[in-house]
């Protein structure tokens, strides 16, 4: 994932604001998260940062690669 955000905004601020939405968004999205994760988070503790600078264009390719080689699975029918 690559974004951008102001250098006023604390990095770990923003990924505890990525981590909660998204894992509400999902929850609500797909009732068999519940199922698997019950009160406990769907994500992980940590998390991990990283600058782009120079290689900018070489991380925009990698990522787009990413999503297009990204098929998905659903997994909704394995929990109903």
């Amino acid at each position: 994932m690559r974004i951008e955000f102001p250098p006023t905004d604390c990095i770990s601020d923003v990924v505890r604001e990525l981590k909660s939405r998204s894992s509400s968004t999902l929850r609500t999205k797909f009732k068999f998260i519940d199922k698997m994760y019950g009160d406990s988070g769907v994500w992980s503790v940590g998390y991990f940062v990283s600058t782009i600078g120079l290689n900018e264009d070489q991380i925009r390719k990698y990522i787009r690669k990413q999503n297009d080689s990204d098929l998905g699975y659903d997994v909704t029918d394995d929990f109903s």
